[in-house]
């Protein structure tokens, strides 16, 4: 086997020429990769979690099937509220949240947005090409927790 250089990136290989003079593409480019549309909703579910205002994910009737869900050891949810269309280079995503009272709803949204673009096309390499965002409820001061935090005896 012979390999031949990209000379528009130095040292990456380009090509092999395999048995009987037969041209290969690179290694990294023989096959397919494919992202589930799972994957894609859990590394959004993160992301959108990790943005200051928002409380949680999904509207209150998937919370409550999801607190009790989460009861079960080993299942608790993270793509709660987060719906991912994946296509082969392009993905959409659809997230429910529920915002923290005093918050800019529209910077919340904001910055889910741009937390969300950046880790998924960041991870997977998809052009992520919508993040549409449905705020369903406001998390009051005062309001209980719809799911406490299980106690460990």
């Amino acid at each position: 086997m012979t390999d031949t250089t990209d000379q528009s990136h130095p040292g990456r290989t380009a090509a092999v020429t395999g048995r009987g003079g037969k041209e290969l593409p690179a290694p990294a480019e023989r096959g397919r990769t494919t992202i589930a549309d799972g994957v894609v909703e859990k590394i959004a579910g993160m992301a959108a979690r990790d943005v200051l205002g928002v409380h949680a994910l999904g509207s209150g009737l998937s919370r409550s099937f999801g607190a009790v869900r989460d009861r079960v050891p080993g299942t608790r949810s993270v793509t709660r509220g987060v719906k991912a269309e994946v296509g082969e280079v392009q993905t959409a995503l659809d997230l429910e949240i529920v915002v923290d009272y005093g918050v800019a709803i529209a910077d919340v949204a904001r910055a889910v947005r741009e937390n969300v673009v950046t880790a998924v096309e960041r991870m997977t390499g998809l052009e992520v090409v919508e993040v549409n965002i449905a705020v369903t409820d406001v998390k009051l001061p005062d309001e209980e927790e719809e799911e406490p935090e299980p106690r460990i005896q």
